[in-house]
């Protein structure tokens, strides 16, 4: 699951906050979520009483004041009452938030890409995400990136902010056969609205999943965990081809490999599902370099440099 992507700006005044006292938001979708992220669930009080921080859309906000013992919980049911280390909740609606700074943009492939800077738990691990770990060469290749800054791991993400439907979708990749056993690298449709129809996620990912005796890739209809929409292959050296042609009822796959000094591509894997197909609604394309959940050992700095990708209807 990718997670929301759309952020907001949101702000507040706070009358008599004592010495060491935070502001803690929760945004809510179907549970409570706290923002702005996971790991960095504080938000500090101004001189002037002042706050302000960037959070992902929700229908509903609420803002803690909290004493410096509160733990903040990642997801609630239901918000803790005042009392004990929460010293009040203030609640706004979806109109009381205002648009957050211009995310990091660049051109790919003909196309605009919008760089993921809030965390995301892609792969069943929250990581998070660097839009400095994303660029473009003078070739006009796109690198993402695994990084360490600061002791922290960090990982890329890109997504189109325009939705294509059916059609074919092709992503070419440089040699993938040094991404090791922990890395994921994942070219997949995502729609952030509809958690009821697996987000529509179709998805083409590079990994062994931290079994370096796994095949390293695998053509995917989500949900991922009815073995009947996975199918898993090995991916050679050298650069890759992989494609998917989404159509009414019908996905159909294929990985092909070009070798030097072959004018023709060579069929790498091929695959077609026709059960449980997604209809085409507000989805995007996104690519995502990650490290997925339950990783064994330490990662490492990771590159995947993709040549082109083309969309067509």
């Amino acid at each position: 699951m990718g997670g929301r992507t759309e952020l907001a700006s949101i702000s507040g005044t706070v009358s008599g906050a004592h010495p060491g006292q935070q502001i803690v938001i929760y945004a809510k979708t179907d549970q409570w979520y706290v923002q702005p992220l996971m790991r960095r669930p504080f938000t500090a009080i101004g001189t002037d009483g002042q706050w302000q921080a960037s959070i992902h859309l929700g229908l509903e906000y609420a803002a803690l004041l909290v004493n410096p013992g509160f733990t903040p919980p990642v997801k609630l049911a239901v918000l803790p009452p005042v009392g004990g280390d929460v010293v009040a909740i203030g609640y706004a609606g979806p109109d009381r938030v205002g648009p957050a700074p211009s995310p990091k943009t660049l051109h790919f492939s003909g196309y605009d890409w919008t760089t993921r800077k809030m965390e995301s738990p892609r792969n069943g691990q929250w990581n998070i995400y660097d839009p400095d770990n994303v660029w473009t060469d003078s070739n006009g290749a796109l690198h993402l990136k695994i990084s360490r800054r600061s002791g922290i791991w960090t990982c890329a993400e890109v997504y189109l902010t325009r939705s294509f439907g059916y059609g074919t979708y092709r992503f070419t990749v440089h040699d993938v056969s040094q991404l090791g056993p922990i890395p994921a690298f994942s070219t997949y449709t995502f729609d952030e609205r509809s958690a009821n129809l697996n987000y529509r996620e179709i998805a083409i990912e590079l990994s062994r999943w931290s079994k370096p005796d796994n095949k390293n890739a695998q053509f995917v209809i989500q949900p991922y965990y009815i073995s009947e929409n996975v199918a898993r292959f090995t991916a050679p050296a050298g650069s890759l081809t992989n494609s998917f042609l989404w159509q009414p009822g019908r996905v159909s796959f294929t990985s092909q490999r070009t070798a030097a000094g072959k004018s023709h591509a060579l069929p790498v894997a091929e695959h077609v599902f026709t059960s449980g197909i997604p209809t085409p609604g507000t989805e995007t394309v996104h690519l995502n370099l990650s490290i997925p959940v339950g990783h064994l050992g330490e990662p490492r700095e990771t590159e995947v440099v993709l040549d082109r990708f083309e969309y067509l209807p």
